[in-house]
């Protein structure tokens, strides 16, 4: 077990790029850099970068990694090692480091799916077909679509400083159709409201 979870120096998105395309399994790049992505510059500094798999495909995925890396499961504030023919059945978080010294270099977060569609595990009615939870960068560097990403910033139970910048940040370049849907998606994990709702209606 590890306790040093502020030890990191995470990969760049060229790295990480190169990692996953080797793999036979669909990914994406999520969490801040891949609001980056969508805005088409770095526009903070980045403590860490996270990777999207399904969690159907973590074993081909375990498999490939585990030749280079060490994984470790992420689950209620404890680090513990992933073992060999171990399958991840509620783990949501897996960090990747190249040995036990080494700092951790990103994370994965596993998502689930159903006849091929993507399943918001905060609230499992909210879905959508798995080829409509992505966009690429003109590179080809596949990364979430920022209203899911801005979802998962604003359903979590503690919404960050940064996580309130990235909505301003990205928000003005959202289409109608994308800030329609983010509306519906907070409004279904929170019927009795949310702070970021005005604020996005405001923005028509």
């Amino acid at each position: 077990m590890r306790t040093d979870y502020d030890y990191w120096a995470p990969i760049s998105v060229p790295e990480a790029v190169k990692i996953f395309a080797a793999i036979p399994a669909r990914w994406h790049i999520a969490g801040g850099w891949a609001l980056d992505l969508y805005v088409g510059e770095q526009t903070r500094e980045h403590s860490d970068i996270d990777i999207f798999i399904l969690r159907e495909e973590q074993t081909v995925i375990y498999t490939e990694l585990t030749q280079e890396w060490t994984l470790y499961k992420a689950d209620q504030g404890t680090l513990s090692l992933w073992e060999k023919g171990e399958y991840l059945h509620a783990v949501g978080d897996v960090w990747v480091s190249k040995n036990h010294e080494a700092p951790f270099s990103f994370q994965m977060m596993l998502v689930e799916a159903e006849q091929d569609n993507w399943i918001y595990g905060r609230e499992p009615s909210i879905r959508r077909p798995l080829p409509d939870i992505f966009l690429k960068t003109d590179h080809g560097i596949p990364y979430l679509r920022p209203e899911i990403q801005l979802l998962y910033k604003g359903g979590s139970k503690k919404i960050r400083e940064k996580d309130e910048r990235d909505l301003i940040r990205v928000l003005p370049l959202l289409d109608p159709q994308a800030k329609e849907w983010l509306i519906y998606a907070l409004r279904t994990q929170f019927p009795e409201g949310h702070p970021w709702i005005d604020y996005i209606q405001s923005s028509f």
